[in-house]
C-alpha cells in the first residue's frame, strides 16, 4: 500500500518518498511532509540549476545556495529558475 503524506509543495494528500532522501533530521522532515512528485520534480529542477549556473558540489557556497532552493522550492515559495530555459511546449 503506498503512504501518504500531507505535501508541503501541493497542500494536498499525495504518494511519500519510500525512504528519507537524507540522513538524519532534515531526511526525516522531508520524507513526511514532501510528496514523491514533489521530489521528483525538485531533482530536475535542481539538474537544471547545477548545469545552467555551473555550480560546483564541492563549493560550500554553492551547495548553501542549492540547499536554500530545495528549502524554497518545497514550501511552494519563489525559487531561482535556469536562466534562459523555456519549457517545452505541449
Amino acid at each position: 500500500m503506498t503512504r501518504l503524506v500531507m505535501c508541503r509543495k501541493y497542500k494536498e494528500e499525495l504518494p511519500g518518498l519510500d525512504r528519507p532522501p537524507y540522513p538524519g533530521a532534515k531526511g526525516q522532515d522531508i520524507y513526511e511532509h514532501v510528496s514523491k512528485q514533489a521530489w521528483d520534480e525538485w531533482q530536475k529542477h535542481q539538474t537544471m540549476l547545477i548545469n545552467e549556473r555551473r555550480l560546483n558540489m564541492m563549493n560550500a557556497e554553492d551547495r548553501k545556495f542549492l540547499q536554500a532552493e530545495m528549502d524554497k522550492f518545497l514550501t511552494g515559495e519563489e525559487y531561482a529558475q535556469a536562466e534562459g530555459y523555456v519549457p517545452p511546449s505541449a
